[in-house]
């Protein structure tokens, strides 16, 4: 097996052979550049030459382009001669046109495998960020999620988090009291979120069967690792559902997997693409999670690669991670795009045989300034590199060709039903159901003492023509005012009564399985 991926030729004539090493696969990394200068075409032979190594990848598929990663590329496709050309321009004597082992994502179940998970998993954090909620409406999240974990009310679906919020909406003054001011116009303005994240898309996303990660590891008969592939053209309408769900696999990832060191190649990597969506108008507290996942996931062995128009989208503290680099073009027209321009170039480290500045200027469409870590770690010289031509189809595929794939695949049937099992919801209406029962048992046993009382007093008033004061008569309550005050008593009984049993959760607020 080779020990690394191999990128493009470099230096003078292209003659220097610019290689990724597996063993520094999961030190991350960025493949940036504006729109046209080959940034798709990079991130399919990096998945390509993963893949061949044995190394599940995932990313996702923003234009469809991707796709063509499940067919051979074609001698009758219009750029095969340039192709031809450019392999032999770069020495790339293995050139040859394969197919990848694919499997297709959608979280709209339509062009892929659904991928779902539970409100739970998700955690308070990432649906807070998700709503976009305030500060105070964020605590009010979080302490739906702690009275659903202390009284074991799985939330599971959008409908489930409906369901409870309504609930802590009635029961407010009680949480008050133990959790802190849970206002009702807060709960009001949360359901207003899920109401537009329901018309987005996202109640597609919340349920069961929930996506098991062990799925994204698959390989074939071959060793390759599968590509999984997310379809994304539809999930970009939905920018914050699209980085949310994003960063809750990449959190998934961190808490399942377990600590490998430095592996002899990643168990893993994925892709970012679009990685600004993951950072704009995000709260300074999301992306140091972000970051401390990114810094601490590369011993899981996964390694983490950002996709984006300019380096200037990542903050810095996740830049710095960023040790594999693959630099297209950038345009710059303003006096930020100049700014941003000079700070790429002070990334790299300099090459005394050009000015790395004009060289991310200059470059053309497949080409880039690179950088790969060398042995031991250390940053590779910047070097101009001619990147080698895919080996599976450029360009999408055929949509039956697409539903070809989805129906033989390794996954097909497992996520397709969906599953609504007892849940909060559920759990919540027929407490709410047998406290209106008991309530209007208590109604009969109190109407039937007063039967006998009246009797007492009719009785008496006939035979002594005693004049008795009566006290008014209890009022009967309506079966909403029985339940609303059952729940109140409930409340404080089983907050009382908890075990003080807790739901851990990780760094982004999913649950850390099997702990």
């Amino acid at each position: 097996m080779n020990n690394g991926i191999f990128v493009g030729g470099g230096a003078e004539n292209y003659s220097q052979k610019q290689e990724l090493l597996l063993k520094y696969g999961n030190r991350h990394g960025l493949i940036a550049g504006a729109t046209g200068t080959g940034k798709t075409v990079t991130l399919q032979i990096l998945a390509e030459g993963f893949s061949k190594a044995g190394v599940p990848v995932f990313l996702s598929d923003v234009k469809g382009d991707l796709s063509g990663l499940a067919n051979s590329g074609r001698v009758e496709h219009k750029l095969h001669d340039a192709f031809e050309k450019r392999a032999t321009k770069i020495n790339y004597t293995n050139y040859l046109y394969e197919h990848y082992p694919v499997i297709f994502w959608d979280l709209f179940g339509k062009q892929g495998h659904p991928i779902r998970t539970t409100i739970s998993d998700m955690g308070p954090l990432l649906l807070s960020r998700l709503l976009g909620l305030s500060e105070a409406q964020e605590g009010v999240i979080n302490v739906a999620f702690r009275v659903s974990d202390e009284q074991g009310l799985p939330l599971l679906d959008l409908k489930d988090l409906r369901a409870l919020l309504s609930w802590c909406g009635q029961n407010a003054d009680e949480l008050t009291l133990e959790y802190g001011n849970v206002s009702k116009s807060s709960i009001g303005a949360i359901q207003r979120s899920l109401l537009v994240l329901e018309n987005q898309g996202g109640t597609y996303f919340f349920g069961e069967p929930a996506l098991d990660i062990q799925d994204l590891f698959l390989k074939d008969e071959k060793g390759f690792g599968c590509i999984n592939i997310l379809s994304a053209d539809q999930l970009m309408l939905s920018p914050g559902l699209y980085a949310t769900f994003l960063l809750w696999l990449l959190s998934e990832l961190f808490e399942e997997l377990p600590e490998v060191g430095n592996p002899d190649k990643p168990k893993l990597v994925f892709f970012f693409d679009e990685a600004h969506l993951l950072f704009d108008d995000a709260p300074k507290a999301l992306v140091d999670k972000v970051e401390q996942v990114a810094r601490l996931i590369r011993s899981k062995g996964v390694g983490v690669y950002f996709v984006t128009q300019n380096p200037d989208d990542i903050p810095e503290d996740i830049l710095s991670q960023l040790g594999n680099r693959i630099q297209h073009a950038l345009r710059a027209f303003t006096a930020r795009d100049q700014k941003a321009l000079q700070m790429a170039a002070q990334t790299y480290r300099p090459n005394p045989s050009f000015d790395i500045e004009t060289a991310i200027k200059e470059v053309g469409t497949g080409e880039a300034v690179t950088s790969f870590l060398e042995e031991k770690g250390v940053p590779g010289m910047a070097q101009r590199t001619l990147i080698r031509p895919p080996s599976s189809q450029l360009g999408p595929i055929e949509a039956h060709e697409r539903q070809s794939y989805i129906l033989n695949s390794p996954l097909s049937g497992k996520y397709e039903q969906i599953i609504d099992r007892k849940s909060a919801s559920e759990m919540l209406k027929a407490r709410a159901q047998k406290a209106a029962i008991d309530q209007d048992e208590i109604n009969s046993e109190d109407a039937s003492q007063l039967s006998t009382s009246e009797k007492a007093f009719n009785h008496a008033r006939r035979y002594s023509g005693t004049s008795y004061q009566r006290s008014a008569a209890p009022k009967k309550t309506s079966s909403s005012q029985n339940i609303s005050k059952a729940f109140g008593n409930m409340l404080v009984k089983e907050l009382t009564g908890t075990t003080g049993r807790r739901i851990v959760r990780g760094i982004l607020g999913s649950f850390f399985k099997g702990r």
